[in-house]
């Protein structure tokens, strides 16, 4: 392996296909075809699936038993409200996980409209060899399909109102319960939070979460990193909108030299908990979006996580951009998935602010790849020393697009202080060679020439563009620093907002 981290991601990838060498291997006959509605019928009243409703926030669950419509009574169970759904994924230790507790009570709590908060739990069934937990989700799926079926016809209660939260093996469970019923009776929505990859990934939409298994669908990707074809979360588009934080394949955070910080937190776990930590990091971007309802976190539509880190895609036109997590904008649309891209914080609140910036250099005679530093001044606030990093060397009479990310709202962007920052030996090279050849220094002061920079802003889709504060002199040298402010008629306006 090169480093720890793609040791410690391995062995997590060989404990999940461990039970392929000692069980069945899982081709389309393990699977098996998938069932039509009708055969939810024979499902006994007994179900391997407990069903568990929460009544309050510190609440661990009261159960519903299928077809015993005195335990809706007892369990509080209210038709006129929403029906939220979690439903985990395998468990290696037979222990539900304290994301489970964390987001039914952030569901209780949090949202302005009450919803039943419910928990799909097949403890029983996802405790086992990865492939024979995957062999257990059709049966899940077909029991959760089978409870909502009889809500419906005891108390006219209505699928399209039920909402499943699948995790991991539990975003696929969600997909075949929804598959399990008819069309004309279909689930409202299913979120697949990093749905697990392993013998799911490339399957055809009858053996995986799919956009129709729902009337919406929306999936959130964190760690489809892959090794030997292997990832932990599917890479592939599953939904009707996928979303990919940080491109989806790994998380701030979560790198292995975070491990000492897990080790205070979770002991001997710590290597665990280190490697689960980006799969897991999609269940915190959903409970996120539940706790910090005025940090909701915007992601844009973009063919990949390049072309976003180079600030293409900061577009909302015609719906190319939505919310991250619960209250993700729901739209009916075609079977065809779009992918959405959003960096993120290392913890919560995960939410950033997103910043295209677009600048064109002038009388570069010779390519070079000098390293910036950008300041910026809002109504707000201010944040300094933001580096940038071009992808590539400077060229004359070319534009370059580049993405810059703030974790605090500063406001409306005034002025930006761009410097060259190099180090100091290259500044006194360049003081040196000023001295010696003082007629030459016309010349040499033509390196870089900045005249303005234009920047968008993804959040509030606005435009704005920077002029230097001093127009007769445009030239930028090593670690000098140039001002730019507004163009615009209205700077004055703004300038009088921060005082």
């Amino acid at each position: 392996m090169e480093n720890p981290l793609c040791f410690s991601i391995f062995l997590f990838l060989c404990i999940l296909i461990q039970s392929s060498a000692r069980g069945q291997s899982l081709g389309p006959e393990s699977f098996g075809r998938r069932s039509r509605a009708a055969e939810t019928n024979e499902t006994s009243q007994e179900t391997r699936t407990r069903f568990l409703l929460f009544r309050g926030e510190t609440d661990k669950g009261c159960q519903i038993r299928l077809n015993r419509s005195d335990t809706l009574q007892h369990c509080g169970f209210n038709s006129s409200l929403p029906l939220v759904m979690i439903v985990h994924g395998w468990l290696v230790d037979g222990i539900l996980e304290d994301w489970v507790w964390e987001m039914a009570a952030a569901l209780k709590s949090q949202l302005a409209q009450p919803v039943n908060v419910g928990l799909a739990e097949w403890v029983t069934l996802a405790h086992n060899h990865y492939t024979t937990a995957v062999r257990n989700t059709r049966l899940v799926g077909q029991e959760i399909a089978a409870l909502l079926q009889w809500l419906q016809e005891s108390v006219q209660f209505s699928p399209s109102h039920v909402h499943l939260i699948g995790y991991s093996l539990g975003a696929h469970v969600s997909g075949f319960a929804g598959s399990y019923m008819s069309r004309k009776h279909k689930i409202g929505r299913i979120t697949g939070l990093d749905a697990a990859g392993p013998l799911f990934e490339k399957a055809s939409f009858s053996d995986r979460l799919s956009p129709d298994d729902a009337n919406f669908v929306d999936a959130i990707h964190t760690f489809t990193w892959e090794h030997m074809g292997l990832s932990v979360g599917i890479k592939q588009p599953i939904a009707h909108y996928d979303f990919y934080p940080n491109g989806g394949s790994y998380q701030p955070g979560c790198h292995f030299l975070e491990l000492y910080k897990h080790f205070a937190k979770h002991g001997l776990n710590a290597i665990t908990q280190t490697v689960k930590c980006a799969h897991e990091r999609s269940v915190h971007l959903f409970i996120d979006s539940l706790l910090h309802a005025d940090m909701q976190s915007t992601a844009y539509m973009c063919r990949d996580m390049d072309s976003f880190s180079q600030g293409l895609c900061l577009s909302c036109k015609k719906g190319r951009c939505n919310t991250l997590g619960y209250h993700t904008r729901q739209e009916r649309q075609s079977k065809k998935s779009k992918s959405l891209f959003l960096v993120t914080r290392a913890q919560s609140p995960f939410k950033v602010y997103h910043y295209q910036f677009k600048i064109r250099f002038n009388q570069t005679e010779n390519p070079v790849e000098p390293t910036f530093t950008v300041s910026f001044l809002g109504t707000r606030g201010e944040r300094q020393k933001i580096p940038i990093t071009l992808s590539r060397g400077i060229t004359s009479n070319e534009t370059y697009s580049f993405l810059i990310t703030l974790d605090v709202d500063i406001g409306e962007l005034i002025m930006i202080k761009f410097k060259w920052e190099n180090s100091v030996v290259w500044s006194n090279v360049w003081n040196t060679v000023q001295t010696i050849i003082p007629w030459g220094r016309e010349s040499l002061h033509s390196g870089l020439a900045l005249k303005s920079i234009r920047v968008k802003v993804g959040e509030t889709q606005q435009r704005m563009t920077f002029c230097s504060e001093n127009m007769n002199d445009l030239q930028l040298h090593p670690a000098q620093e140039k001002t730019f402010v507004r163009c615009e008629a209205n700077s004055e306006t703004l300038k009088r907002k921060i005082r």
